[in-house]
């Protein structure tokens, strides 16, 4: 079932979802980083890493949820109107946003359990997606650190894109997606 988004907005789920997002990634991003600064070993960078497990963990439920919504709710037009070249950028840089945030935490997931290590998810132990193959783990996890990297590109084009849009094209691409009126 399709339905209208709200007005000229997006409807408040997928907004909701929208901002949700971005604050779990500054978390995720956040732990990763953090931890870098405490030696190998210590409880303060172990907490940190299965906070930023946990926290890869929530972005993926989240991310399905803002997938239904966005499978629910009409994305309201931009006005003016996109030029097609553009309208299929745009298109394709949401495809590669979602496809990176469903398979960087589950790209986390299956480091872990290749590595042979617990799965921590607020108290609960998720189940090994692979068997223990460690030197599979440490290929994935090069893997996953490589694409968190482009992380930060993909992000800072999102929030660029919007900002052009706002600022020169004068559009309402990116009012359509703020929590205020």
């Amino acid at each position: 079932m399709i339905t209208h988004s709200t007005g000229n907005r997006y409807h408040p789920l997928s907004i909701g979802a929208h901002w949700l997002t971005l604050a779990l990634l500054v978390v995720v991003y956040t732990l990763i980083e953090l931890h870098g600064f405490y030696p190998k070993g210590s409880s303060m960078r172990e907490a940190l890493k299965t906070w930023h497990f946990m926290f890869g963990l929530v972005v993926f439920c989240i991310v399905l949820a803002r997938l239904v919504a966005r499978a629910s709710f009409r994305a309201p037009p931009i006005e003016p109107p996109l030029p097609p070249w553009q309208q299929q950028l745009a298109a394709a840089m949401h495809v590669v946003l979602y496809v990176f945030l469903v398979a960087m935490p589950l790209l986390g997931w299956v480091t872990l359990s290749a590595k042979g290590q617990p799965i921590p998810f607020f108290g609960l132990e998720l189940p090994a997606l692979l068997a223990p193959d460690k030197a599979l783990g440490k290929s994935l996890e090069a893997i996953h650190k490589t694409f968190g990297t482009v992380g930060y590109y993909l992000i800072g084009l999102h929030a660029l894109a919007g900002l052009y849009h706002h600022y020169v094209t004068r559009d309402n691409t990116l009012r359509r997606m703020l929590p205020w009126r």
